[in-house]
């Protein structure tokens, strides 16, 4: 998987939300931006609860565009922009393994047992032995790892690979990805840069206005490069 597929904690986040309503609520789907923030926000099957901005969640959404992870409709009859996700056809994947890896993206690396019952939310999973014909394929390709079990406890545990970031990896993992995660691990743990405090809320309404209308040009751009079969640079 090249480098510009990999997603940030927010693009993680709204992504496993898109595939979740797709294959929950499929009424509600393709979803407008302020049902996207409010799945993101969602204080239920979720790990960490976020309060995400709309602006955010449009910016999220804007980046995947770019990347051809998700695009934007505007449905007949509707006047409202809503969005659909790429992300079988982008990571050439079947609906099971992206319901697995939108749970693991929505709520971090799980065991087994907690991962086959959430899965099945959104797709047939049974047994653990139906678990684990789904997770075969990203196992192969990367797209998950299997983590050790943790001090005390007897069961491995599962993380998807698309959003390194976006969980902490608290156990350790199977030799041959000990590299991977420690590199992981070293970026998480490294001081983030100080920066001046910002506590003016009309600078705080401009950033979020400019990030909205970046967002929405953004998308603009990528339905016209898509009607004149033009394919846009990441």
């Amino acid at each position: 998987m090249t480098d510009e597929l990999k997603l940030d904690a927010i693009e993680a986040r709204v992504l496993g939300v898109l595939i979740e309503k797709e294959l929950t609520t499929p009424e509600q789907y393709p979803m407008t931006l302020n049902g996207a923030t409010l799945g993101a926000n969602q204080k239920s099957n979720r790990d960490p609860v976020l309060n995400l901005l709309e602006s955010e969640v449009n910016a999220a959404l804007g980046k995947m565009i770019v990347k051809g992870i998700v695009g934007s409709v505007h449905p007949m009859g509707s006047r409202v922009e809503k969005f659909r996700h790429n992300a079988e056809a982008i990571y050439k994947i079947g609906k099971p393994q992206a319901a697995m890896l939108a749970e693991l993206m929505m709520r971090g690396p799980q065991q087994p047992g907690e991962l086959r019952a959430r899965v099945s939310r959104m797709s047939p999973c049974d047994t653990q032995a139906q678990l684990m014909e789904i997770m075969r394929p990203l196992l192969e390709r990367g797209l998950v790892i299997r983590l050790e079990p943790a001090p005390g406890s007897r069961a491995e545990s599962y993380a998807q690979t698309l959003a390194p970031t976006a969980h902490p990896l608290e156990s350790r993992p199977a030799p041959a990805m000990k590299a991977y995660v420690a590199a992981v691990s070293a970026a998480q743990l490294a001081p983030a840069p100080s920066t001046p405090p910002i506590d003016t809320e009309a600078y705080e309404r401009r950033i979020a206005d400019l990030e909205f209308q970046v967002g929405k040009l953004t998308r603009q751009i990528s339905a016209l490069a898509w009607k004149l079969g033009e394919k846009l640079e990441p």
